[in-house]
């Protein structure tokens, strides 16, 4: 029977790992941080670790670096949870020596354990640096040293994941309310220092929700508070970075978040294309950079310099999500809005400025000639990231209605 240690500080978290990994064979133990870990390590002896990259006392890397420095331990696989947007930190687990990483908030149980099953049955192969979401279902099928459930066993985990979603469901308004709360008191906060305590313990918390949603296969909502994650983190550690723009932006994740809680099947009734993102702004480092934070947030996107041919392009292609310039030559931001609003494909795609122009009047022409949101210069990469998935993710649940 091969050994598996979870090494994850959120205890349900684990504990579901656990049953999922013992349902398949596996014999586990969860250690709930890196100290632990590393003496679990040692009296344990796994065949592979299952790793949270967000850990207290012992971050994930700083495990894997000591796992890594024993010779005993130099080829055991340790499989790598992480957020899907702080890839530096990923990048560190791959230099560190990770063997598998894995985008938490796109992970069901089922996946990770085809993921671990391939890499004890087929040997230890990174992955070029890269982050793997999921398997796709077939994965199993293809694995031929995989171990099938038996029916009883399969039954019960179905019945397992019902009652993890019902759980998870039924406990969504006391996480909206227990969010609302924490951020009024961000936004509510005396000092600096008891706003980044309030901002630590958000973050906290929807990095738990980032985990929970995915296990229980509601990704829209993994997704969403993944992103939201990352942000925190960034505020929280570069607290320079919180101004009233990144705050009304946690705050609109969150308020979404609540609109996604109570829409949550919508998204199973329609399969949706990849987005699509057109960025237009005639300097070329601010498109660099709207482009950059779009492919943060896995979305494609095409940059123009020319609004005039920007409206060409509006004319043939379709697209999800529109980033302006205001100040720009031949037609401005606002009357290229305006104008891309007579278009039958583009009454309601969503518009965002993205502007050094941040005064009352600029504010108002946003809203006046069509825009849905405004952002200034310069711009967290990741605040970028977060309004553009609830935009996109937003109108989206329109067309479910």
């Amino acid at each position: 029977m091969k050994k598996i240690l979870i090494v994850e500080d959120d205890q349900i978290v684990a504990n579901i790992y656990r049953n999922k990994f013992s349902v398949e064979g596996f014999q586990v133990e969860v250690a709930p941080d890196g100290h632990a870990g590393m003496e679990m390590l040692r009296s344990f002896r796994p065949d592979a670790v299952v790793l949270d990259l967000m850990l207290p006392k012992m971050t994930g890397v700083e495990f894997m670096k000591q796992v890594r420095s024993d010779a005993e331990f130099h080829q055991l696989p340790v499989i790598v949870f992480s957020n899907t947007y702080l890839t530096n930190m990923v990048q560190e687990a791959w230099k560190a020596g990770a063997t598998k990483c894995l985008s938490k908030a796109n992970c069901t149980p089922k996946q990770v354990i085809e993921v671990l099953r391939s890499t004890l049955s087929n040997g230890a192969t990174p992955e070029n640096g890269k982050v793997a979401d999921a398997l796709p279902d077939s994965a199993a099928a293809s694995d031929g040293n995989a171990v099938s459930l038996a029916p009883a066993a399969a039954s019960s985990d179905a019945e397992s994941q019902e009652n993890l979603l019902n759980s998870f469901v039924t406990g969504l308004p006391a996480t909206l309310a227990a969010l609302r709360n924490q951020l009024q008191g961000m936004m509510k906060a005396d000092s600096e220092a008891a706003r980044l305590k309030q901002v630590q313990e958000l973050y906290l918390r929807i990095h738990t929700l980032t985990g929970n949603a995915a296990i229980v296969g509601m990704l829209p909502i993994a997704q969403m508070s993944d992103a939201l994650e990352a942000l925190l983190k960034e505020l929280f550690e570069k607290p320079k970075n919180m101004n009233a723009s990144t705050i009304r932006t946690v705050a609109s994740a969150v308020d979404f978040l609540g609109v996604l809680f109570n829409r949550r099947s919508s998204f199973s009734k329609q399969q949706f294309p990849p987005p699509n993102a057109l960025v237009v702004d005639d300097e070329a480092i601010s498109r660099r950079a709207v482009t950059y934070a779009l492919d943060k947030a896995k979305l494609k996107s095409v940059s123009v310099e020319d609004p005039l041919a920007a409206f060409d392009l509006l004319s043939k292609t379709t697209f999800d999500l529109i980033f302006l310039d205001v100040d720009m030559p031949g037609m401005n931001g606002f009357e290229l809005c305006t104008k891309l609003r007579t278009l039958p494909a583009y009454k309601k795609t969503p518009v965002v400025f993205v502007t050094g122009l941040n005064d009352f009047e600029s504010r108002a022409n946003s809203t006046m000639s069509g825009g849905n949101d405004f952002i200034g210069k310069p711009f967290l990469f990741m605040e970028l990231a977060v309004k553009s998935l609830i935009h996109v993710l937003r109108s989206r649940l329109e067309l479910t209605n």
